[in-house]
């Protein structure tokens, strides 16, 4: 039954952000009958999902029947939070849900339901969300940055940020030292929300843009450091393959390639966060999927990288990295 109702968690989130419960609740804890006059929602409607959040941990009580946040909800699910993940809930009740809702057909088929790797259908799709992922992936590259000890560099540091969406790997990278350069590349209404983001990160002189799809946008050359954050599992392996080979071509004697994606272990078996998300690229790619890092590691070692190996970030798995000899 826990598992059939699989649906509901995301959705009770997104409706309590949508009634601006949560919101309401960062002021502290309240009864129900003014949480309903300041949301302006229905006592009924109020009351079960309070009840039902508290269900979930994402909501407590106290001993005078008031409601109040837990701690990660006050990190994550207020609006005004700087590590706020409302937009990327609405993202999943809005959109990945009713995508997934013809998935008996899909597999059927083999066909996605929509092509996010295609260029229209993939700019109108990320550039709904494609901010939202930052404070996701913000954490991991602030490791990274700390881990590639850009701040003792003594001259510029070129940076190519690939498929750069939010810009949240640049970015990292840039607030670490101002002797690094980023160049983003993406598709050119992605990179109008990279620029908002940089400029609200004060790094938006560190920073140029590159537009164009990643197979025939140009890379430059004579770059320390590429990042490839969550773009191999929408390619498939033989497309991901000819991207690691650019990118060694782009990349400096001794430059690093860092990649974030989710990883799956060798016999494909766990874990579920990301085979579930494979199943996520069967409903939205043509040929994407979710790799072992043994499988991954193989390609680096084919498009000519060594000194394969991971580092532990925040999040779904570690990152992978690789050195250009």
């Amino acid at each position: 039954m826990e598992m059939a109702f699989g649906f509901a968690a995301p959705l009770m989130m997104h409706a309590a952000i949508q009634n601006r419960i949560f919101d309401t609740l960062d002021g502290g804890p309240m009864p129900l009958d003014e949480i309903c006059e300041q949301t302006h929602a229905s006592e009924r409607g109020v009351r079960a999902l309070l009840n039902g959040l508290v269900g979930l941990d994402l909501l407590l009580t106290d001993d005078h029947g008031r409601y109040r946040l837990a701690p990660d909800t006050a990190e994550y699910l207020v609006s005004s939070k700087p590590m706020s993940h409302t937009e990327i809930l609405r993202h999943f009740a809005q959109e990945l849900i009713p995508n997934w809702l013809n998935l008996d057909t899909i597999v059927r088929t083999g066909q996605p339901s929509i092509t996010v790797e295609a260029d229209l259908e993939g700019t109108v799709f990320f550039e709904k969300f494609v901010e939202s992922l930052f404070p996701m992936s913000y954490p991991a590259a602030k490791i990274l940055a700390n881990a590639l000890n850009l701040d003792r560099a003594t001259g510029p540091i070129s940076v190519l940020d690939l498929a750069a969406g939010s810009g949240v790997w640049g970015i990292a990278l840039a607030q670490k030292s101002t002797t690094v350069k980023v160049t983003a590349i993406d598709r050119a209404k992605i990179l109008n929300i990279t620029k908002q983001v940089a400029e609200r990160c004060g790094v938006a002189d560190q920073l140029k843009y590159v537009a164009g799809d990643l197979h025939t946008a140009d890379f430059g050359a004579g770059h320390a450091v590429a990042t490839l954050g969550h773009i191999l599992h929408s390619e498939g392996e033989e497309r991901s393959r000819s991207l690691l080979r650019k990118v060694f071509q782009a990349l400096s004697p001794g430059g690093t390639i860092c990649i974030a994606d989710f990883l799956t272990n060798d016999t494909h078996t766990a874990p579920p966060m990301s085979l579930i998300f494979g199943v996520n690229m069967l409903v939205h790619t043509q040929e994407g999927d979710t790799f072992s890092f043994a499988e991954i590691a193989t390609w680096l070692t084919d498009a000519g990288f060594t000194n394969t190996r991971t580092l532990d970030v925040p999040g779904p798995s570690p990152l992978i990295l690789a050195t250009k000899w």
